[in-house]
């Protein structure tokens, strides 16, 4: 017997509805089209990032009356999505190149690699950086070969007795000439997460077929379906391209009896049953009888909870986020982690930041200090905030 896993989807704008209806070739779910804020319907479209998608199914409904400036728009935004992934794929295969000559082992976790082997077709998805994941200990010699190659570190990571080993998990890199951005990830979550260490990733990787005479390296099928799984979670499932990441991959060929093994080992079974739950309501995937065990009533509140997100066109990565959606997300994120997550999370409070650091400076000796030091250090800067603020001029 079949769970009841489906969600309210009336709530969403009817734009969002109309993309859905579109992307699961359903035309009886959302017929009316004369009434339609195209303008809307486009940057809906260009927020979740599935314009390669919409413009080559538009190109299959022939009977639906689409305004010709739209489907021009569409057309413009695929053709240069295409090239752009061509030349992030050259990227890559120069940075596999690169880091290959030291040494380094490589995992490519999206961006072209995950659009051929999902979609068949480079210009299906798009991308905006390079993702890739290596060691940590290889992470200076990467910084030199990434410089060495004009790319530029954004040194917005800001530490105090090492916490970025564990409270971030990439560094970010830009080329200034082409405008380039790559993540270089020495994790693929960053804390509290439960993540497989990467030696196990590494034996388990696969073989990418972009490129037949370059071999670059991605993760596994079922460390894919955890990673799209945690990463898509994290971020509040705000984009569809996410969840359609997982529409496709559960429609290839997974061992749900290893995504069983790693789900559990690392306790995000409501998280995938979320993802699960989404997919299957949004874009119709038929979700296997493996995939079942997945599904619990948490994993329905939670996918319930991650419509909010796509009911206002979230857009996470735009800074300031307002203050109503951070607090939001903050509480989303919270509610998505097991017991021992959330201790850690609670434990992570009380380690020194680097703001401690900028409050109270001590000699890089003492850093140990700021441990005991943390709750006055608080306080002190609570208090100056709040003698500023009361300053009249």
């Amino acid at each position: 017997m079949e769970k009841d896993i489906s969600l309210n989807l009336e709530q969403l704008p009817s734009e969002m509805q109309l993309i859905l209806s579109i992307m699961t070739k359903n035309g009886q779910r959302y017929q009316d089209l004369t009434k339609k804020d195209w303008s809307s319907f486009l940057e809906f479209t260009m927020h979740h990032r599935l314009f390669p998608l919409i413009y080559t199914q538009l190109s299959n409904l022939k009977d639906w009356e689409i305004p010709s400036y739209v489907i021009n728009s569409l057309e413009n935004r695929y053709r240069k999505n295409t090239f752009y992934m061509l030349h992030l794929t050259s990227q890559m295969e120069l940075i596999n190149e690169q880091f290959g000559q030291k040494g380094i082992d490589t995992l490519f976790l999206k961006g072209p690699i995950l659009a051929k082997e999902l979609y068949g077709d480079l210009s299906l998805r798009t991308c905006g950086d390079i993702d890739l994941l290596i060691k940590i200990d290889d992470m200076q010699t990467a910084d030199r070969i990434m410089k060495s190659l004009g790319y530029q570190k954004d040194d917005y990571i800001k530490t105090v007795l090492n916490d970025w080993k564990w409270r971030h998990h990439h560094y970010t890199y830009f080329h200034e000439q082409h405008g380039t951005k790559v993540e270089v990830h020495w994790r693929l979550n960053p804390a509290p997460s439960n993540e497989p260490a990467f030696s196990e990733l590494w034996e388990r990787r696969r073989k990418s077929h972009i490129h037949e005479k370059c071999t670059l390296f991605m993760l596994g099928s079922e460390d894919l379906f955890y990673f799209l799984v945690t990463h898509g979670a994290r971020h509040g499932w705000s984009r569809l391209r996410w969840l359609r990441d997982i529409h496709e991959l559960i429609n290839s060929e997974l061992n749900w009896d290893k995504i069983d093994g790693h789900i559990t080992q690392f306790k995000y079974r409501k998280v995938a049953g979320q993802a699960l739950i989404l997919s299957s309501s949004l874009f119709q995937t038929d979700l296997p009888k493996e995939a079942q065990s997945f599904i619990s009533s948490q994993s329905l509140k939670l996918a319930d909870q991650a419509l909010f997100y796509l009911k206002t066109r979230v857009n996470l990565h735009s800074e300031p986020v307002p203050r109503d959606v951070a607090k939001y997300h903050a509480l989303h994120l919270f509610s998505l982690m097991n017991f021992e997550q959330k201790l850690l999370h609670s434990l992570m409070i009380l380690h020194p930041l680097y703001t401690d650091a900028e409050t109270l400076p001590l000699p890089k000796r003492l850093h140990f200090l700021y441990f005991p030091l943390k709750p006055i250090i608080w306080i002190w800067r609570k208090t100056r905030k709040s003698t500023l603020k009361n300053i009249k001029i």
